[in-house]
Order: C-alpha cells, then sequence, then structure tokens
C-alpha cells in the first residue's frame, strides 16, 4: 500500500475565511465531538480491514469532497430563538434554566459581547469550528489564524522527509565500512581455454599496490592452464589478469591484473587469531553473479574442520571460521571483514543441504566457512614469491574415511609404501602405523580431514605437541613438522 501522502500536512490557502458559512448537513447522526484539537476521525475503509488479504495497494486516493453545505438562511429572514427551556420545578426563581441546545445544522445564538475577549474569542469560536467542521483542513486553518494572529515573525516550514544534502554515516557501520572496501574488492571472471569456454564466476580482493589479487583456488583453476581471466572492480572497470600461483590444498589462489592501475588500495589484514565468537562480520562478494553484494553475520564458530572440493577431483582442508553471513556460490575468494573494516578471512565453503561442505547451488543456509586470513596471508605470500605452495606434513598415511574416535595412521601407505615414512617426522617422534592420533597442539581430532586442517595451519619446523592412542593407552610425544612444496 503506497503511503505517498499520509501523514503531509496541507498548508491552508491564506485568503480562505476560518470557516465555512454554515456547517454541513451529514446524511446520518453526527459522531461524537472530538476533543480539543482533535479532529473527526473517517470511518476505516473495508480495505484496511485485518481479515482482508495482504496485497499490493494502489495509491491512496484523493480526499472525496466535503457534502454540501445546507443553504444558507435568506440574508434578510429573522433569526429565531430557541424556545426557553421550561423552568426548574417549583417555577422561576434560582437556579436559571440552562440554555438551549441547538438541533444539527441550525444557527448557534449569538452570545453577549465581551469587550475584554471580543477578539480572541471570535478566533478561538473560528479555529474550533473549522476544527468541527473541516476535519482534515483544520491544522491548515488553525495555522493561518496562529500567523494573523503573530504577525511580528515569519514562519520556516521544513518538509518532512529531506535529508540533509551532507548526511554521513557514522566510522564502523556496516554502510561506511561496506563502501571503504567495495572499491578494493573484485568480481573475477574465469574462461577455459577449450572450446566449452567453461569456467564462472568468483570473487577476489585487492593484497597489494602491485595489482595482486588474492582468491580462491577453485575460482581461477579452470582457467589456470590456457583459459582467461579478467577483474571488474566496483566502479565497473575492468582488467585483464594472469594466475600467479596456486595452492589446491589450500584453496588460496593469487592472480595479477596485467595493466593495473595507479593507486590501489589494498585491504587492511586482521588477525585471525584474536577473532571470538561472536564477533560482527561484514562478507562482500558475487552470490549468483550479483556483484558488490554486502551481508553481514557474526563469527559463529572457530576451528571448524572443513574439507571441501572444487569439483575436479582436488581436496582443500582448512580449519575454517564459521560465519552465519550469507554465503552463496560466487561469494568464493571474497573477504570477510571484521567491524572495523580488516580482512580476517577468505570466504570459501557452505555447508549444502547434501550433507557435504563445498559450493552448492542450494545457497545460503546460514553455514560459511572462511580460511583465516594468517593462514591466508603466508600461502599468498609464499606464491607471490615463488609460485608454489609449501606444505607442513608429519610423514605419515592417515585413514581419512572413519570418524568420531580421532585419526587413525594407516596400516599401509599409497600405492604400497610404507604409512609412516622412515626418518620422516611421525617416525622421529615414535609413531607407528594403527596409532590414533586425539589431540594436535591442544585441538581435539576426530579424523584424518581435522589432522590435516590443524597441521596446515602451521609451517614446516614447528614443534607440536600430539596425544595418540595406542592398545588402549593414552601417550603424547612431540613431532618436528616436514614440508612439502608443490601439489604433486
Amino acid at each position: 500500500m503506497s503511503t505517498e501522502n499520509e501523514g503531509t500536512e496541507v498548508p491552508a490557502d491564506p485568503t480562505a475565511p476560518s470557516a465555512p458559512a454554515t456547517p454541513p448537513v451529514p446524511a446520518t447522526p453526527p459522531p461524537a465531538a472530538p476533543t480539543a484539537g482533535q479532529a473527526p476521525q473517517p470511518q476505516p475503509a473495508p480495505q484496511f480491514a485485518e481479515d482482508a488479504p495482504t496485497q499490493v495497494q494502489p495509491p491512496v486516493p484523493a480526499a472525496p469532497p466535503a457534502p454540501a453545505a445546507a443553504p444558507a438562511a435568506h440574508p434578510h429572514a429573522p433569526v429565531h430563538a430557541p424556545e426557553p427551556a421550561a423552568a426548574a420545578a417549583g417555577g422561576g426563581g434560582w437556579p436559571p434554566a440552562p440554555p438551549a441546545v441547538p438541533s444539527w445544522g441550525e444557527p448557534v445564538p449569538a452570545l453577549p459581547a465581551d469587550p475584554a475577549r471580543k477578539r480572541t474569542g471570535g478566533l478561538v469560536a473560528a479555529v474550533l469550528v473549522a476544527a468541527l467542521v473541516a476535519g482534515g483542513i483544520g491544522g491548515g486553518i488553525g495555522y493561518w489564524a496562529a500567523q494573523r494572529e503573530d504577525s511580528g515573525q515569519a514562519s520556516t516550514t521544513v518538509a518532512s522527509g529531506e535529508a540533509p544534502a551532507s548526511f554521513k554515516r557514522e566510522p564502523g557501520t556496516v554502510a561506511a565500512v561496506a563502501a571503504k572496501a567495495l572499491p578494493s574488492v573484485v568480481t573475477i571472471q574465469a574462461k577455459s581455454g577449450g572450446t566449452q569456454g567453461e569456467g564462472g564466476t568468483g570473487t577476489g580482493f585487492v593484497y597489494d599496490q602491485e595489482g595482486h589479487i588474492v582468491t580462491n583456488n577453485h575460482v581461477v583453476a579452470s582457467a589456470a592452464e590456457g583459459g582467461t581471466l579478467s577483474a571488474t572492480f566496483s566502479d565497473g572497470r575492468t582488467y585483464d589478469a594472469e594466475v600467479v600461483g596456486r595452492a589446491e590444498g589450500y584453496d588460496v589462489a593469487v592472480i595479477k591484473l596485467k595493466e593495473a592501475p595507479k593507486g590501489l588500495k589494498p585491504l587492511p589484514l586482521g588477525d585471525s587469531d584474536k577473532v571470538a565468537v561472536g564477533d560482527s562480520t561484514i562478507a562482500i562478494g558475487a552470490p549468483f553473479g550479483l556483484s558488490n553484494t554486502v551481508t553481514t553475520g557474526i563469527i559463529s564458530a572457530k576451528n571448524r574442520p572443513v574439507a571441501s572440493g572444487d569439483g575436479g577431483g582436488s581436496a582443500s582442508y582448512m580449519s575454517a571460521l564459521q560465519t552465519d553471513a550469507s554465503i552463496n556460490p560466487g561469494n568464493s575468494g571474497g573477504p570477510l571483514l571484521d567491524a572495523a573494516g580488516a580482512v580476517i578471512g577468505i570466504n570459501s565453503a557452505i555447508q549444502s543441504t547434501g550433507g557435504g561442505y563445498g559450493q552448492s547451488q542450494a545457497g545460503s543456509i546460514g553455514l560459511g566457512f572462511a580460511i583465516p586470513v594468517n593462514q591466508a596471508k603466508a600461502v599468498a605470500e609464499q606464491l607471490i614469491k615463488t609460485g608454489k605452495p609449501v606444505y607442513p606434513v608429519i610423514g605419515a598415511t592417515v585413514n581419512m574415511n572413519d570418524k568420531g574416535e580421532g585419526a587413525q595412521i594407516a596400516e599401509q601407505g599409497a600405492g604400497g609404501t610404507e604409512a609412516v615414512t622412515p626418518s620422516g617426522p611421525a617416525a622421529e617422534a615414535g609413531l607407528r602405523p594403527g596409532d590414533v592420533i586425539t589431540g594436535f597442539g591442544g585441538h581435539p581430532i576426530d579424523s584424518g580431514p581435522s589432522l590435516i586442517s590443524e597441521i596446515w595451519t602451521h609451517k614446516p619446523g614447528d614443534s607440536v605437541k600430539i596425544t595418540y592412542e595406542r592398545d588402549g593407552k593414552t601417550a603424547t610425544t612431540t613431532v618436528v613438522l616436514g614440508e612439502r612444496t608443490g601439489d604433486s
């Protein structure tokens, strides 16, 4: 229903009289007189009934014309006063009879003039009659009369709904954070080099002034081998780009604008280790291709072990930040910001209704996952430096299917190799095939993916305490992480 004309005061015509010649004659008995300063209320129309169906209403029509006034009395006809009321019981004397009340539509008998109150009394009577008779324009007539009474000052009327031209959002509001961040976020179009030209849309953000853009590996994977990439800024400028490096396991990639413009503003990076559950979040991306979309939420959990796939057979693992900010396909690679506008994560995966993690066309159900920015920053720096990712490893093959009781070291590795690499980190720490790792660096481990997610939050050379079970007994040891370069 349109509310375009509701609540708007109608100014009176300064040349109009303070009241019509005679009150209108209603078709039905009049309602009770309103209290002082209150106009009679119109009867509600049927379409406003509470049980009417909700629908789009047409604009509010103009007010119907006022009912025709009763014919004015002949200018020379005598005015007949009403019959005096009967005397009180007991005949004349005190108290005197009350004044007669004229019937509706009859002229109101004149009262004796009071010289001291003649001017103001007539003004008040005119305003009251206007309020009773004119209804919707009573306020306008009252304003006109007040202007005549106060002739020494002029009035300035400000129309409601007009926002000041200098209106600005306060720093720290979602609107202010989004306005500052959007120019540094790009929508990425990736197309493969094949005849089909397959690809998709994702998001990235400016990492430095040299034109490096950080995003997800699965956003640019289709264009990595002979395909094409483009990045479009929020102002519509589009630039060709190329892949600098990709890390499939981390699901992080860095691309670079081929002709980077001057004045690029990198987004500030926060500290994901200091994020707390309940902190506000702002996600920016292109869900389903709708560029420059901003959604909000909170950090709903931390250290979520997430294993996701890009549909091409490769899997990635992260100890993710969980957020309920709306994230959908196309948000991938976009920044997850804190309330101050600093990047705390890279939006990477959503929980699908099918029960798995990854990109799902089903849309957001309030479970989104982001790579912590501390991990993403380390990976991005490595990719910019060498073009290849470096992974920390323990030198053991674990079961990736079982879940609930820890990550069990397999009896045999892939292709018949040993499950525990000789002289590797796990072997040096005393771990054996069949051991079940239940804790890593103080975090509980319930599966192989959760173990890998925790390992990849560290760097090669880190010493990490491990809790494991062997033959029904719990033990602890310390492992010094090794490294592996590249995804192959």
